[in-house]
């Protein structure tokens, strides 16, 4: 994709004259019918991202993943094998279509280590590559090759350390699939950020409204005021807030943005707790060697060279976002849509391991300062979502710092017009 600067007169939304410049109708955010062809143009047939290859360090590690974003009941085995492939695997037995992996809760994600899968309900047994490789009472079955029922397969490869899975067998490469994008951002030092913060909560809003108020900073001076010192308070009063740069790769997106730096410019606005630990909103103050001793980032991380800059905040399509720090950490947030106006938010937090007691409690801080930030997001998300399913109001005006908004909502309507173009049912 060109890589544009905003013009001295004109706009970024400009640069992309595909997207329009007219109001959005977010009716996609409301009707259960779209909602539905989401489910099976987008989330059956796009790469999602399900974790890091961190969760998996030994032979025979595995993990689950619920993907009711593609269907309901939806969930996938991922698993490290004896020759060290990661794989993943339909979640289920096939003998009586028993679900093959869980613990005390059958629709609760599991982890663990294991020589094989043995099924709680019958007993049968895969190998870690998925081969059935034992039945119970094998001579009461009729002619049953067992070559013929070893675990579904589903496609998984890996790029940079995050494993991701389609459920469409057909589907093309991985790295074909994430881009220049990605491309640009190769090499950054994501596998030594091994410190891992998480969370998830169930948010009352379509995933799109979620994704939309963490692609645009245009609400941050309103919502996050407590987060600007007055000298920049002052300034985005007076000529208003402008990111860095925005960025549409194919069905991808990313926007560059100043702030964020650490230490703060003014001591004055940040608590006591966070002078002593060296840590606040935007991560720990002090940046870790492995960025100290990087020569130069990869040219996608601050594609601009702005010596003001703090975050750049990648989506690839579908839901998976990517926010890497001036500070030195990075974290990822996940959307995962459950019905039409609920979804599940993840977010998890990566850095480096801690070399003693104050570095682990800035990393601690740090976690749960930004939790509190984000759950100020969701709060006005769910009053969104309530009144745009009135439908009182259904085309909503976007300004050139909501393009990313824009560019998601155009790319979820060309998939699912593509689906219902092919002759599915609309």
């Amino acid at each position: 994709m060109p890589h544009f600067t905003k013009p001295a007169a004109g706009s970024w939304t400009e640069n992309y004259p595909d997207l329009g410049t007219a109001p959005v109708d977010y009716t996609d955010s409301i009707d259960p019918r779209y909602f539905a062809d989401e489910q099976q143009a987008i989330f059956w047939r796009t790469w999602l991202n399900v974790g890091r290859i961190e969760r998996l360090p030994r032979i025979g590690s595995y993990f689950t993943k619920e993907l009711p974003s593609a269907s309901a009941g939806m969930s996938v085995i991922v698993v490290k094998g004896k020759d060290g492939v990661i794989r993943a695997f339909h979640n289920i037995c096939r003998h009586r279509g028993n679900k093959l992996v869980w613990n005390d809760f059958p629709h609760e994600e599991t982890a663990g280590i294991c020589r094989q899968f043995t099924c709680k309900y019958h007993a049968w047994r895969y190998s870690l590559d998925g081969e059935l490789t034992f039945i119970q009472q094998e001579g009461e079955f009729f002619d049953v090759d067992k070559s013929h029922y070893g675990l579904k397969p589903v496609r998984c490869e890996v790029w940079e350390g995050f494993i991701f899975v389609n459920l469409d067998a057909n589907a093309g490469p991985l790295t074909e699939y994430l881009g220049s994008m990605a491309k640009g951002i190769e090499g950054y030092p994501f596998g030594e950020m091994t410190e891992v913060y998480s969370y998830k909560a169930e948010v009352g809003s379509n995933w799109k409204l979620f994704i939309d108020a963490f692609a645009e900073f245009y609400h941050a001076p309103v919502l996050h005021q407590g987060q600007y010192t007055k000298e920049e308070a002052a300034k985005i009063i007076k000529y208003g807030f402008e990111a860095l740069h925005y960025e549409l790769a194919g069905q991808h997106s990313m926007i560059s943005v100043w702030g964020g730096q650490s230490p703060p410019a003014d001591l004055n606005m940040v608590k006591p707790m966070d002078r002593v630990l060296r840590s606040g909103l935007f991560g720990p103050w002090d940046r870790p060697d492995v960025i100290n001793q990087l020569n130069e980032l990869p040219p996608g991380v601050n594609p601009t060279k702005a010596r003001q800059w703090g975050i750049d905040s990648f989506l690839f399509f579908p839901n998976f976002m990517l926010l890497i720090w001036a500070p030195g950490w990075y974290l990822t947030y996940h959307y995962w849509p459950t019905t039409v106006d609920k979804h599940i938010f993840e977010t998890t937090l990566y850095f480096v391991p801690p070399r003693n007691a104050r570095e682990r409690l800035a990393q601690e801080l740090a976690a749960v300062t930004f939790k509190e930030y984000a759950l100020q997001d969701a709060n006005t998300l769910e009053a969104t979502q309530t009144m745009i399913g009135t439908g009182v109001v259904k085309d909503f005006p976007l300004c050139d710092q909501e393009i990313l908004l824009r560019h998601l909502h155009k790319m979820t309507a060309d998939y699912v017009k593509e689906y219902r173009n092919n002759g599915h049912p609309k």
